[in-house]
Formats: structure tokens, sequence, C-alpha cells
């Protein structure tokens, strides 16, 4: 398939620069993936859409604080986005603009800690070796910034705004959007509701900032996140005597790489390069909340699979018309 059958027209008026107050009052777009029915409710109403015996899937990955500024000797300014600390002196991260991190680059950061560009990584990023390694991910966390997407121009002055409510295990480079909709009370009232909730770990990598560049969507290669099943979750799975429903396209892509058959998961940490796009067979997920993806993206590539193409393209096109806010701190889609 064509990447350009993926397409549709995103403004920039209609990219979201901050979260909405409360959390779960954005915008709901709700598709029934059956009959491609489109209602337009209110992210606090979802319950209405869940039943008893579901199971909502979330990933609990926490967000690093790891967007550094630093400079060359020159004095020319670069901007490192720590991806994964790697060793004892050691990360993988993006740094802009590339071009002035070659290798043997040497970088100074504000409080005298220099790093050197060691080489470039597969995925495009660059491995760095710090001078002084001592405690080097407490000091990325406590230095950093939140690593906002590119296409959000605001600051934002609280950082738990893009930390979901559940956030547990420190290790992304972005937040798993679609679950920045729930406050705790939501979480407590669809418990109450005989919804049962289970989590998953994904890191979210360096995929996100990539777009997918080739003309036919079966050519693009997805980089490796690392993952983790607990037990439990492959149990909740197993036993779940309603719908799974997955919160974020990163809850899909760790039950369907850790799937060995349907509905039976494979608990442990892994990684996975699961490149989901449409004619996949789903085998745990039946109903998916996600928030609306960048044209052309590895993202609307996977909700059309699950959702049909068509189907997507004129929910999101209606969306549009209707003033719902896109992308990371946008409103949301139950697709069920």
């Amino acid at each position: 398939m064509k990447l350009s059958l993926f397409d549709y027209d995103l403004t920039p008026e209609a990219i979201a620069q901050s979260a909405a107050e409360p959390r779960d009052s954005s915008r709901l777009l709700v598709l029934h993936r059956s009959s491609g029915e489109i209602e337009h409710r209110y992210f606090g109403d979802i319950l209405e859409y869940l039943r008893p015996g579901d199971l909502l899937v979330v990933n609990n990955t926490k967000v690093m604080a790891a967007r550094l500024e630093a400079r060359k000797r020159t004095g020319a300014k670069v901007e490192v986005l720590v991806l994964e600390v790697t060793g004892p002196r050691l990360c993988r991260a993006l740094v802009r603009p590339g071009r002035r991190a070659m290798p043997g680059t040497a970088l100074l950061f504000a409080d005298g800690r220099t790093a050197v560009v060691r080489g470039q990584t597969p995925d495009g990023g660059r491995e760095l070796e710090f001078s002084d390694g001592a405690e080097l991910r407490g000091w990325i966390e406590s230095t950093g910034a939140v690593p906002l997407p590119p296409y959000i121009h605001q600051s934002m002055p609280d950082s738990t705004r893009y930390q979901t409510v559940y956030s547990r295990h420190l290790g992304s480079a972005a937040a798993p959007t679609a679950g920045l909709h729930f406050t705790p009370e939501l979480l407590d009232r669809a418990l109450s509701h005989g919804i049962e909730i289970a989590s998953v770990t994904l890191h979210v990598g360096v995929d996100t900032f990539r777009p997918v560049k080739t003309v036919d969507i079966e050519a693009h290669e997805m980089h490796s996140e690392w993952y983790h099943v607990p037990h439990e979750t492959a149990e909740a799975v197993r036993r779940a005597t309603g719908r799974i429903v997955a919160v974020g396209t990163t809850s899909v892509r760790t039950l369907e790489s850790a799937a060995e058959a349907p509905r039976q998961l494979r608990p442990g940490a892994d990684s996975t390069r699961l490149y989901v796009r449409p004619g996949y067979q789903f085998q745990c997920v039946d109903g998916l909340l996600t928030n609306f993806h960048v044209p052309r993206s590895s993202l609307v590539i996977l909700v059309s699979a699950f959702a049909t193409r068509e189907r997507i393209l004129t929910a999101y096109n209606e969306a549009l018309s209707r003033g719902y806010r896109f992308l990371s701190l946008g409103d949301a889609m139950l697709i069920i």
C-alpha cells in the first residue's frame, strides 16, 4: 500500500498546544468498528462504552526529563535528547542539529560535565560517552527538561501534565499520550463498575520522532523498543471475560508482541520491532483508546489496521471539521 493513502490535511491550528484541564474534560470521538458509526462525547463519558468484565491495559512507562542543552567548544548550541542510558558513562541520544555532532565532537554542559560523541547509532542517533558517569541517570533526570514533541511550541509549566497518573517505570522519550486523559477518580470509577485494569511497560523510543519516508508502507522499518509484561497482566488477559481494550498504540504493540496465541501472552521482558499495518490479525486487542496522530505516520497506519483506513480517515476528517484538538496533548478516540 502507498503511504499517500494514509494522508490527511492537518492544519497547524488543529494541533493542541496545551492539555485540557481537568484531564478528563477532553473530547472523545467514539468510532464503532463494526458499523462505522461515530459519536461525539467527552472523555469523562468513556465508562458508558465499557462493560463489566472488560479489561483496560495501560502502559505505565514514565517519561525521562531527558532534553539537555549543550555547546560545542566553538560555542555552537546543540540539543541532546537522551533515549537510553546504556552504561555507567554511556547513553544513546538524538542530537540536533546532527551535523554538529559528528564522531569525536565534544559537548559541554552547563554544570561542567562533558561528553564525547563516539559514533552514530543504526537509528540515526548518537552514542555519547560522558567524562563523569557518577549517577548519570539521576543527573540527566535532575538537569534535563521534559522532551515535548517538536510540534508543541508552548512550554509546560507543570511537567507532571505530560505524565500519565499511573506512570511508574522511568525510561520513555515520550508519553503514551492516550493515557493522559485518565484521572485517579475515573480509574476508581472504572474499577467500581467491574472493569479490570492491568499494566504493561513499553519505553517509547526513537520511532516516535521518525516519520515514515518510504513510498510503500511495507518498506518502512521499525526500530526496537523495550517492553515488559508482568505475570499478573498475562493472567488477567487469559481470564478476561469481556473485551481487552488497549490504552494507546504502545499498549497494542506490547500486547501483540507478547502474544503467543489469542489471549495468551508470554510474560517477561523483551524488545519489539512490531509494525502493525492493514492485514494484520490481532491476537489480543478488541478495543483501542488512542489520540489523533500525525498524517502518514506508522501510528495512523496501526489504527487503520484496527478499524480500516476508510473509517479512520472519515473519523479524522469529521473530527477536524468539528474542531477536535489533535496529536499528543489533544483529544481522544475510542474504537470499540
